[in-house]
């Protein structure tokens, strides 16, 4: 999967920018043009090389191990989960605004990321430039925190609403596939 994204991303902004054109997530115009593959298709390719690089290492650090621990299936119907639901909601958010479009694979690698939290929740994240590990769980609230904050103001070319309907995927993704793990995780957290 990683593979495909980063060659289809590549060929695409080195090759055929065309490409990005063509699969832009334009939520006000999905209906209207029957633009629908585009929730799937625009998570293939990215805007630029510092979001791909981003998303990609983003998706390398936690999804292999990931899908090692619920194995390829399920760790295929988390990706596409996080790609529908993060599809849903910036449609749902964006859908009045014939200007807004997107792409990226963000939304679905957070569903992943958020669920290797609920799954390894002692784990620690990495953020430079903080030079101290921050716990997961801390990490996951502070997260949803700001991306909710940023979701309901800004007006930059980051789709929050992505990001968000992506992470709380991941959780729920949990919560329906595997709902003791997810116990588990709540309990060690509150005690």
């Amino acid at each position: 999967m990683l593979t495909t994204i980063v060659l289809a991303s590549v060929i695409a902004l080195k090759f055929r920018p065309t490409w990005i054109e063509r699969n832009l997530l334009r939520p006000y115009w999905l209906v209207r043009r029957r633009e629908y593959a585009t929730v799937v298709t625009s998570t293939f390719l990215h805007a630029d090389m510092a979001h791909l690089l981003f998303n990609g290492f983003t998706f390398w650090a936690f999804a292999f191990g990931l899908e090692r621990a619920i194995g390829t299936p399920r760790f295929l119907a988390l990706y596409g989960f996080g790609v529908l639901a993060s599809g849903v909601g910036t449609v749902l958010t964006h859908r009045g605004d014939p200007q807004y479009r997107c792409l990226g694979a963000s939304g679905a690698i957070l569903a992943v990321l958020f669920a290797s939290i609920v799954y390894f929740p002692n784990s620690a994240i990495f953020i430079l430039p903080i030079p101290l590990p921050i716990p997961a769980p801390l990490f996951a609230l502070g997260y949803l925190a700001f991306t909710y904050v940023a979701s309901r103001q800004s007006r930059s070319t980051v789709a929050h609403d992505a990001h968000l309907a992506g992470a709380l995927a991941g959780i729920a993704f949990v919560a329906l596939t595997d709902p003791q793990t997810l116990a588990r995780t709540v309990h060690s957290i509150v005690g």
